[in-house]
């Protein structure tokens, strides 16, 4: 089984440059992001159930004095899909392990799990300009049960960066 995402991203600049700040005042500040690609997952059996994970580092490019906040979610179906096969988000809200036949992420590069939801969710917060911009790796993971359809899973991801007030 095979599993894969394609993230979608998306920045908006906020205000106006700080006095004082590596901003000239006045100016208006820059934010992008960028993706590592997409993430391919190959699972392997562990007793009955099948396990993979794999991961992307965001970078955001950021002039902002503030920071900014980065977000997940999925604008559809949080599931990975395979035609009419389905393998939901996990229910996780924190990190915690997967229950069988459900998938989620972290950026702690840990074993435990958080599902995607359809509406965006803080993934990280950052203070300051990143003007040689600032990684983030997302780690996704599933876990399947044997009895789960082999195949192409896919899912979209979007993250969205958003420069901070002071």
């Amino acid at each position: 089984m095979v599993l894969s995402f394609a993230p979608s991203v998306a920045a908006s600049p906020f205000g106006q440059g700080v006095f004082g700040a590596q901003v000239p005042f006045g100016a208006v500040t820059s934010l992008t992001i960028a993706l590592g690609g997409n993430v391919n997952l190959s699972l392997t059996p562990s007793g009955a159930t099948f396990t993979g994970s794999g991961s992307h580092t965001i970078t955001v490019t950021s002039t902002d004095a503030a920071g900014y906040a980065l977000y997940i979610y999925s604008a559809g179906s949080t599931a990975l899909t395979n035609g009419a096969v389905t393998l939901p988000a996990s229910g996780n809200s924190s990190a915690a392990p997967l229950a069988t036949n459900t998938w989620g992420y972290n950026i702690d590069a840990s074993s435990n799990y958080i599902g995607l939801t359809a509406t965006p969710v803080l993934l990280k917060t950052a203070s300051g300009p990143y003007e040689s911009g600032d990684n983030t790796t997302v780690t996704y993971g599933v876990l399947a049960g044997a009895s789960q359809a082999a195949g192409n899973y896919t899912a979209s991801v979007t993250y969205t960066a958003v420069a901070l007030n002071e």
